[in-house]
């Protein structure tokens, strides 16, 4: 397997609830696996040799989901935010943000540039989370920032650069689990020549086999980019 080829893999990690309710278990247990899956699978990553893993951790559309869970949610992000930061120095894990961070409370905030400022430092893989983020949400902003900038003729590479996921690599892969086919607003710019894979398997039961026969196939896969 030449696992070298691939520069980024990008996860639509779904299917945690449909997890937890299959397994009569309540909710949070659910976004509790999909967490265990998510540390398993930025091992397979770094394993096969690829340096960048994006994964869809909360859409700008999930705000909408209920009180209940959504403080959930932010518990589950506090808690990795102040508690998982040593481990993944110990892991070289570096972990940047990409989406509408202003939108999540202060405290949120300053533990998000904390842990990108401590695992910068020393790392062999890098895991791009996605929170509070919408494709088209990106693509406003970063039509708004350069407009903002009175800038005109904008060249491609211009306005990747006003990206949140600025400067992480487009997707060579992008997977989905839980059965959907759709993309659901993520990465819209960056993954117009990734190559989609969608699993039926739900994200807590996402397995190491399946992770390899994705990038197995993919090797097998020629990539003509548009020409």
């Amino acid at each position: 397997m030449e696992g070298q080829k691939i520069k980024c893999v990008g996860i639509i990690m779904d299917g945690n609830r449909r997890w937890a309710r299959a397994h009569n278990k309540p909710t949070f247990e659910g976004h509790n696996e999909g967490y265990k899956r998510l540390q398993d699978v930025v091992r397979w990553t770094r394993e096969a040799g690829i340096a960048h893993l994006v994964v869809y951790a909360f859409s700008t559309e999930n705000w909408q989901r209920s009180e209940e869970e959504v403080g959930y949610l932010m518990k589950l992000f506090r808690s990795i935010l102040n508690n998982e930061v040593k481990k993944m120095i110990e892991e070289k894990v570096r972990v940047c943000f990409v989406g509408d961070r202003a939108r999540f409370d202060n405290d949120i905030q300053e533990a998000m540039v904390k842990m990108e400022s401590e695992t910068a430092k020393d790392f062999n893989i890098t895991l791009h989370i996605a929170m509070s983020y919408g494709g088209r949400a990106e693509i406003l902003y970063a039509t708004n920032a350069l407009l903002a900038e009175g800038a005109t003729n904008v060249t491609e590479e211009e306005f990747s650069k006003k990206l949140w996921s600025y400067p992480m690599p487009d997707p060579d892969i992008l997977i989905r689990t839980g059965g959907d086919q759709r993309l659901s607003g993520f990465l819209p710019w960056q993954s117009v020549y990734s190559e989609l894979f969608f699993v039926d398997a739900w994200w807590p039961e996402f397995s190491e086999e399946k992770f390899n026969r994705i990038l197995a196939e993919f090797n097998s896969r020629e990539r003509r980019m548009g020409r």
